[in-house]
């Protein structure tokens, strides 16, 4: 992550995982997850990364390699997007929106120089160039007084979930009815800070990430990075996979998945007494002989314990158990229901 970022967080009472972007708190962990659940916080997002596809050849060129529709991307429209391997497994998951010299997405950190390089390796003659904006941090904003909070520092506020709206170089995207996450320049984030923060307490990255969990939320991480095809994390349900494009990596599988009704894992809230964490390997004593689910991400729950998203084969759900059939019991609840 940029230095300058970092520093200025620090600063501001931010304390870092060792050998970790992730911020764990700003002095009191439990209370910020309080503060999550019910008032306003403000969280700097520095588990995710920016990269930017800018060049005459941008649109056709995501549009070719992502799950969604980029060509019919609206000029204030934010649309979820995965990139897959060939064999329709999800290594990357994005939020993208059109920037004026191009497209900006957000991803996971920890898979930003590995997916930007293997990216490139696509672009072969195209009038693209891919970038990661290192001088663009971004901010999430969640709660009651979210709106209060942008118009304190004169921000826009879209009306409509999945939308953005800019103003002197910041982009403020609307997740969903109380949560938005903010691109700004490094060189405006103190002010946007101090701003924001008369009407949001400072978060680590644990509130943020329950938040996720809350909304249901699914990003690929390196430790989830080719787990998933996407409808096994109810992708296509948020508008991240279209049926109607042509060809991208991993279409065909994706497209059959689809249409024969194979797909038998889906996305679940899983409640846990102890800790959870992406990439673990769930097991049920009715399917032994295999796993039957992973944990795609995961977070301490202001109440105790430990709340997540996992990727669950439906019918064993009752009975979850974690890293091995007699482990710790989870309790999982289908985020969307048959």
């Amino acid at each position: 992550m940029n230095p300058q970022w970092r520093s200025f967080i620090e600063a501001a009472a931010g304390r870092f995982a060792a050998d970790s972007s992730e911020v764990l708190d700003f002095g009191d962990a439990a209370a910020e997850l309080q503060a999550a659940a019910t008032q306003t916080v403000l969280v700097p997002l520095t588990h995710l990364a920016v990269l930017d596809a800018q060049g005459d050849d941008a649109k056709s060129f995501l549009h070719s390699q992502f799950t969604s529709d980029i060509n019919h991307l609206a000029e204030t429209a934010v649309q979820h997007a995965g990139w897959c391997s060939a064999k329709g497994r999800m290594q990357a998951s994005f939020l993208i929106w059109r920037e004026a010299q191009g497209y900006r997405m957000t991803l996971a950190e920890d898979l930003l120089a590995a997916t930007q390089k293997r990216l490139q390796m696509f672009v072969l003659r195209a009038k693209v160039k891919l970038t990661e904006a290192s001088d663009i941090c971004l901010l999430g904003l969640a709660g009651a007084q979210a709106s209060a909070a942008l118009a304190a520092a004169a921000l826009p506020c879209p009306e409509a979930p999945l939308t953005q709206a800019s103003a002197e170089g910041v982009s403020v995207l609307r997740l969903d009815a109380t949560r938005f996450m903010i691109a700004a320049p490094i060189s405006q984030a103190e002010t946007l800070w101090a701003k924001l923060g008369t009407q949001a307490k400072p978060a680590g990255t644990a509130a943020w990430r329950w938040l996720d969990v809350q909304a249901a939320f699914p990003l690929v991480t390196l430790a989830t990075k080719e787990e998933f095809v996407p409808q096994m994390a109810d992708f296509e349900k948020i508008g991240g996979v279209s049926f109607h494009k042509g060809c991208y990596p991993g279409q065909e599988i994706v497209a059959r998945t689809q249409y024969l009704g194979k797909v038998k894992r889906h996305l679940f809230r899983v409640n846990a007494e102890v800790a959870i964490k992406a990439g673990d390997v769930l097991h049920s004593p009715g399917n032994p002989d295999q796993s039957v689910g992973m944990i795609m991400s995961a977070a301490p729950a202001p109440t105790g314990g430990f709340a997540g998203l996992a990727v669950i084969q439906s019918n064993f759900a009752d009975d979850v158990h974690l890293a091995a059939l007699d482990g710790p019991t989870l309790q999982a609840f289908a985020v969307n229901p048959a």
